[in-house]
């Protein structure tokens, strides 16, 4: 099992992750378990489309989606704004992973994504899902960027 490093998450290392549906950008619905069992999964949260530290992250992701690819790893994104709003991002940075619309916070509900900064931005936190949905790695960090692309890649590194 590979340790985690400090989260708001109470969502446990080594249990199943629960099951959600939310829509991607392209307003098609993403059923979690669908995509797993031939795919490691990172999910992250972050707090808004088009914000500065939002499109670092995203940027990060996307340099580096060929060795997520390479690592057998599917890249999704999740925030709380709508498929309108995830479609033109999505489209100005060119993302070649898909963004969910959790425009309820009922995703980062469930996997107990918390706030930051006295409760104004949401928070910005990176899940990596086994292919047999089991949570493997949570990396909570709203300042360190870079580090939720350089810590998914070795934690798949690990896996693999």
């Amino acid at each position: 099992m590979i340790e985690h490093s400090t989260s708001n998450s109470s969502v446990k290392i080594g249990e199943k992750v629960e099951d959600f549906t939310l829509l991607d950008d392209e307003g098609k619905a993403f059923h979690l378990y669908k995509h797993l069992g031939t795919k490691n999964l990172v999910l992250f949260f972050y707090p808004k489309d088009d914000t500065p530290g939002c499109i670092k992250e995203v940027c990060f992701f996307r340099d580096e989606y060929e060795v997520f690819n390479d690592l057998n790893a599917q890249i999704v994104g999740v925030s709380n704004d709508d498929k309108e709003s995830h479609t033109k991002f999505k489209t100005k940075y060119a993302l070649p992973f898909k963004l969910l619309s959790d425009e309820k916070n009922r995703v980062r509900q469930l996997f107990k994504v918390k706030s930051n900064l006295f409760g104004l931005l949401p928070g910005r936190v990176t899940f990596i899902i086994d292919k047999t949905g089991i949570l493997q790695y949570v990396f909570d960090s709203h300042l360190n960027i870079k580090k939720h692309v350089d810590e998914s890649i070795r934690i798949l590194k690990e896996l693999n």
